[in-house]
């Protein structure tokens, strides 16, 4: 680290360091915001996919029956994925809201009996599964902000604190080695002064 060993230098290292240990508490609130958040949304997505998971096991119960109708399918495909917004420390996430789909136009006398239960169910499914998609993406939003703020704080905690207090000390010791060389020069000048009145005074 090299650095001007001045009384300029001095202060734009103080006003430096100030700036950083005044910046870092926020880096560091940040952070845990953003922990804490992470643990939210896995919570949440846990839930979300025991839910999932307890649909599609109670579904095959009755999946068999789909055969009677392959072209269930095309009710099931959303037509809009409603999502909100919310900000977490900084940081914008997506937030599922709702699953919307077409409505299922078909002939009650042609389908099975079981067709509206079996598609309700079924988009369930899909809505649960879009959920966990937008739950999955904002845990990775909240990992890479993680990731860039925890660099900071240890660039902050690691490199810009102790280098301005390591610049403040070195400039202090060459500042104060320099006054002390200045009152050593002054006092041997002032000798040398006195001397020479005295030598005048004797002639």
């Amino acid at each position: 680290m090299k650095v001007k060993l001045s009384q300029g230098e001095l202060k734009r290292q103080r006003d430096a360091l100030r700036q950083f240990e005044r910046y870092l508490p926020t880096l560091q609130l940040k952070k845990q915001q953003i922990q804490l958040e992470i643990l939210h949304h896995q919570a949440f997505l846990k839930e979300a996919e025991d839910a999932l998971s307890r649909k599609m096991k109670a579904a095959t119960e009755w999946s068999a029956l789909l055969a009677e109708d392959p072209g269930i399918g095309r009710w099931l495909v959303p037509k809009n994925v409603v999502r909100g917004k919310k900000n977490v420390a900084g940081v914008d996430l997506p937030v599922f809201e709702r699953t919307e789909f077409e409505t299922a136009m078909y002939d009650l006398f042609l389908e099975p009996l079981w067709i509206d239960r079996g598609i309700e169910a079924l988009r369930e499914i899909v809505s649960l599964q879009e959920e966990i998609r937008i739950l999955e993406e904002g845990i990775s939003i909240l990992n890479h902000d993680l990731r860039i703020t925890t660099q900071r704080v240890n660039l902050f905690e690691k490199v810009k604190i102790p280098e301005a207090k390591e610049a403040i000390r070195l400039i202090k010791i060459h500042l104060g080695d320099q006054m002390t060389n200045a009152v050593g020069r002054s006092k041997i000048a002032k000798k040398k002064i006195e001397a020479a009145a005295a030598m005048e005074r004797g002639a």
